[in-house]
């Protein structure tokens, strides 16, 4: 009896020295937890875009100001953006003014984005042009533009040149109807006025007295539309068939004819930030960069995505292959 009540009590002190044995390596170890205690993935990732760093949802406002080329893109993703779930914290607003007025405010820090059809470099001093980000969101296209009873759907660089410099004033004098010409143009700070002159004509010009200008690609429209003889010229987006387009040296101002420069007369939509972009800020440019973005709303609205083009150009016009 005496012998087994000794192993009895030798048995339980084996147990528990084993227990606090187990016990000391699991403090050794850092004491880690049990699997169902661990952090999951999407608790030790890193914030989502909608969040901040504190893992709190995104909340704010965008303003976005200058080329009236991109507004319609600008503010279709814009809408989009703002029904997302995970960015109702956010007010983006989309306003126009020319791709200079847009450079300008983003530069004096009246704008979070600088909407323009040219490179910063290309209007603002040296010095406040590399203060400014470069986002690179789409490739628009100009083409000239006119009132649907003139008869002619192809001009030339020259005849363009003599168009828009004054020396051809009637229709009748490139083919057309026996109908004075009547320009419509786009205000010197306009970046579409910037990249039709510079790949178009290859030449600035001057105003002609007789000529009517308008700040607004919506009105240069209607009035071309509107005003028997008149000429002017749009970014494709705008383009339906209420104008004639006309086609440049034979060429068609279609996407494809663009993405190879065939068809010469393009630019780079560009997204100016002063400085990188703060948190809220991103998000809109990352979305408008999406893919879902660039397949879809870019393309929708007469654009063409960066990476489907086959060639690049420089702030100098020097166009390279990819």
């Amino acid at each position: 009896m005496k012998k087994s009540m000794v192993l009895l009590l030798t048995f339980i002190v084996a147990l528990t020295l084993a227990a606090c044995g187990n016990k000391s390596n699991n403090s050794a170890n850092g004491g880690s937890a049990s699997p169902s205690e661990s952090a999951s993935p999407s608790e030790s990732a890193s914030a989502s875009p909608s969040e901040s760093s504190g893992g709190e949802k995104l909340s704010g406002s965008v303003l976005a100001v200058g080329s009236t080329a991109l507004q319609p893109l600008a503010q279709a993703v814009a809408d989009k953006f703002m029904a997302e779930e995970q960015y109702k914290g956010i007010s983006v607003q989309v306003q126009p003014g020319g791709s200079g007025t847009g450079l300008s405010q983003v530069s004096d820090g009246q704008a979070d984005i600088g909407n323009s059809d040219i490179f910063a470099e290309e209007k603002l001093d040296a010095d406040k042009a590399k203060e400014l980000v470069d986002h690179k969101v789409a490739v628009v296209a100009m083409a000239a533009v006119a009132h649907k009873d003139v008869g002619v759907d192809n001009l030339t660089k020259q005849q363009l040149v003599d168009i828009f410099t004054g020396k051809i004033t009637n229709w009748k004098d490139v083919g057309g109807a026996d109908q004075k010409i009547v320009i419509v143009n786009r205000p010197a700070s306009s970046g579409t006025r910037a990249t039709f002159e510079k790949f178009a004509l290859g030449t600035k010009t001057e105003d002609l007295q007789g000529s009517i200008q308008e700040d607004s690609s919506g009105t240069v429209k209607k009035l071309v539309a509107e005003t028997p003889g008149a000429i002017g010229y749009l970014a494709l987006s705008y383009l339906d068939d209420k104008v004639v387009a006309l086609k440049y040296d034979g060429v068609e101002p279609t996407a494809d004819n663009v993405k190879t420069n065939q068809y010469p007369v393009w630019a780079y939509e560009h997204m100016y930030t002063k400085g990188e972009p703060n948190a809220v800020v991103k998000a809109y440019l990352d979305y408008v960069l999406s893919e879902g973005v660039q397949n879809g709303e870019v393309v929708d609205n007469g654009f063409v995505p960066v990476s489907e083009m086959k060639v690049e150009r420089d702030a100098a016009g020097n166009v390279t292959n990819k």
